[in-house]
């Protein structure tokens, strides 16, 4: 196995992580934004209330978004086995 091919097994793990895990990283990113604007206009300084819809926010994100992320998942394992005889030998 080349260093070319560990770096570019490497970098399409990376990408497909980054696929996979981006879209419910920006809701929850979203989620927190517009709970610290209601914070911050409404003075109410309670920790729980940043947590609480940052956590249903993401939950709901997997329910919808978790079928497409296990197709990402899937793709690539599918890709790794595929390739296991060029990768290993």
């Amino acid at each position: 196995m080349s260093a070319d091919t560990v770096i570019a097994l490497a970098e399409q793990g990376i990408y497909t992580i980054l696929i996979v895990v981006g879209p419910i990283l920006l809701l929850a990113l979203a989620v927190g934004l517009i709970v610290s604007i209601f914070q911050a206009t409404t003075q109410i300084q309670e920790q729980t209330l940043a947590f609480i819809p940052k956590i249903v926010a993401v939950f709901v994100g997997i329910v919808f978004l978790g079928p497409w992320m296990l197709q990402r998942m899937i793709e690539f394992t599918i890709n790794i086995f595929n390739n296991i005889s060029r990768i290993v030998g």
